[in-house]
């Protein structure tokens, strides 16, 4: 096929998710000439989110400026979902719900007791409830609820419609889609310089940005002192209808335990949706959906929840995360010039979309990372690290 060589654009972002379009209308924004390079953009890994905003329920030891990094995009949150909202006309489904975190049995309860003080210990706002008072929030709780931790700060958004609405703001905002899949990089005297897209295309630009989610690693014409650390970690997730019980709604908030070993969430939605997840799987880039997860998420959902099987089933998914060797983002430059990175958010890129738009976008349009990036940057992964296709090749 012939090669089409486009006009250079001030940036070029590869992935058309939710975080590669927020860093495109924010760059936008800023009066740069922005590219999104995706085959159907808006359609990544958030059509299977929860949309859970999370950080302190979600926090774990060692993660401590991971858990700084998510609350500032929470604290974000509320006005971004206005100024999206604002600027397309889009409902994002934000909720400002709060989230149960509960504990089934002693061993859960020692374990969220022990989360509660390392909470405490950070100065992080976090209420002990016992089972009882769990069940007072939330009646449709199992009986067998020893306790949990009620965190009013975490809230809910719709990444579907967060998606939608991205896609209609970079529109609005002047954002270029191209509709088709990058096959290389290019590379001129030790620069990034643009991409190739499979239909021929050379797109051309001052800066590309890495955006391409469990795809990050496996781009080919990235030097191997650039390459990221990126892997795709697999989850299936569930769509119910939730039906009005007693004149109250089957839940109110988020709710998250550990059954088994396995972490599960349910995310109610306002319009009744139930989602329900999701399972953490080491299968490469599979999505199928498997009986066996679909039968672990409903049985783990039953002991906590056990009205949960006389609901409709709308949906099941799966999707895969991006994940890395710390399980935080890799956010700004690369050890390329003039290539940066916005991917690798595992669990937490919905949460994590307005933090990162901004941050990116400071450093595209100054050169400079804000603060609450630095401890993200690519380089913290000195030797490159084997994909999931080099390593799937080693087998071989």
């Amino acid at each position: 096929m012939a090669r089409v060589r486009t006009g250079p654009t001030d940036v070029l972002v590869v992935g058309g998710g939710i975080i590669g379009l927020a860093v495109a209308w924010r760059s936008a924004q800023r009066g740069l000439s922005v590219t999104v390079l995706d085959p159907d953009p808006g359609r990544g890994a958030n059509r299977v989110a929860a949309g859970m905003l999370a950080p302190v329920t979600e926090l774990q030891y060692g993660e401590e400026e991971l858990l700084r990094l998510g609350i500032a995009s929470n604290e974000r949150y509320a006005a971004f979902a206005a100024e999206l909202g604002q600027a397309t006309g889009l409902d994002l489904g934000y909720r400002a719900c709060g989230t149960l975190a509960v504990a089934l049995d002693a061993d859960d309860r020692a374990e969220l007791r022990e989360l509660h003080a390392f909470q405490q210990r950070l100065g992080l706002e976090a209420q002990w409830l016992t089972g009882r008072e769990c069940r007072r929030l939330e009646p449709m709780l199992a009986p067998s609820v020893r306790g949990g931790l009620l965190v009013t700060g975490d809230h809910q958004v719709d990444g579907r419609r967060l998606g939608t609405a991205l896609l209609a703001a970079c529109a609005g905002a002047g954002v270029a889609l191209h509709p088709s899949r990058a096959a290389e990089l290019t590379v001129e005297r030790g620069r990034a310089t643009g991409v190739r897209a499979e239909d021929g295309t050379l797109l051309t630009a001052g800066q590309t940005v890495l955006a391409a989610g469990s795809w990050s690693g496996e781009l080919p014409g990235i030097p191997a002192e650039a390459r990221l650390p990126v892997r795709p970690v697999k989850g299936q997730i569930l769509r119910l209808r939730m039906e009005t019980r007693f004149d109250r709604p089957f839940l109110s908030r988020n709710v998250r335990a550990v059954v088994r070993g396995g972490h599960l969430y349910l995310v109610p939605r306002a319009d009744g949706e139930l989602v329900v997840g999701a399972t953490t799987e080491e299968q490469g880039f599979d999505t199928t959906v498997t009986a066996g997860g679909v039968y672990e998420l409903l049985r783990d959902a039953h002991e906590l929840v056990p009205g949960i099987t006389e609901l409709p089933l709308l949906e099941t998914g799966a999707g895969l995360r991006p994940g890395t060797p710390d399980n935080a983002p890799l956010l700004g430059p690369t050890a390329l010039p003039g290539l940066a990175a916005a991917t690798g958010h595992h669990r937490n890129g919905v949460l994590l979309t307005p933090v990162t738009a901004d941050a990116l976008a400071e450093y595209l349009g100054t050169g400079v990372l804000p603060a609450v990036a630095a401890p993200f940057s690519p380089g913290r992964f000195a030797e490159p690290v084997p994909t999931a296709r080099t390593l799937t090749e080693a087998v071989r």
